[in-house]
């Protein structure tokens, strides 16, 4: 019996080495991204500084259908503004995110993409995604933030994702390794100089 047991336990264990080692060398699955992004910029705005970008994407028929017959969509922009260090890890200033819901309503036959409390209507899908493609003033860095300043370089990323993980429980089971619910950018980093504010009228006065 305790022979038994002893080659039980050293089958048990060579099993466990094998499959962990299989996890640790198997070849992460990769897909091309979804969207492509373009034109990103920091302008200076009332507020603080504003981002600005384009993302170029279409999107699948299985998220088509999706929407069409009523599931919400939560697209998410993730932003990052660093200060590279040669010495450790860059420094993480900056990390704010907006999430873009996109849905449809039957009784209105309308797509809303709504971002917090503000919301627009469309009367195609296609208008819709082209208003989500195309990301206007949205400030990322506040006025009173004093962890940057004006005139100097960062490295700043933007990316845009689809977020299973906001939709319905069995969504996310078939979402999880489907490729058809894969829909995401990959990092877009820039060295941003943020704008000097401009001096006002009294301030550039000559004494």
């Amino acid at each position: 019996m305790m022979a038994s047991t002893t080659v039980f336990s050293k089958n048990w264990f060579e099993r466990l080495c094998f499959w962990l080692l299989l996890l640790v060398f198997m070849p992460v699955v990769s897909w091309a991204a979804e969207i492509e992004i373009a034109n990103q910029q920091l302008t200076l705005n009332e507020d603080g500084y504003a981002l600005a970008a384009d993302f170029n994407f279409d999107l699948n028929p299985r998220l088509e259908e999706a929407v069409n017959k009523g599931v919400t969509l939560h697209f998410v922009v993730d932003f990052e503004l660093s200060r590279p260090r040669w010495y450790f890890f860059d420094e993480k200033l900056v990390i704010r995110n907006q999430t873009f819901r996109l849905s449809y309503h039957a009784l209105t036959r309308q797509y809303r993409l709504s971002t917090g409390v503000l919301h627009q209507s469309f009367a195609s899908l296609s208008e819709a995604l082209r208003m989500l493609a195309h990301l206007r003033n949205w400030t990322v860095i506040e006025k009173s933030d004093k962890t940057v300043r004006p005139g100097e370089t960062y490295q700043a990323a933007v990316r845009l994702r689809l977020d299973i993980t906001q939709l319905p429980r069995p969504f996310q089971i078939t979402a999880l390794g489907n490729k058809d619910w894969s829909f995401n950018s990959d990092w877009k980093l820039w060295p941003a100089t943020l704008p000097l504010p401009v001096a006002s009228p009294a301030s550039a006065e000559v004494k």
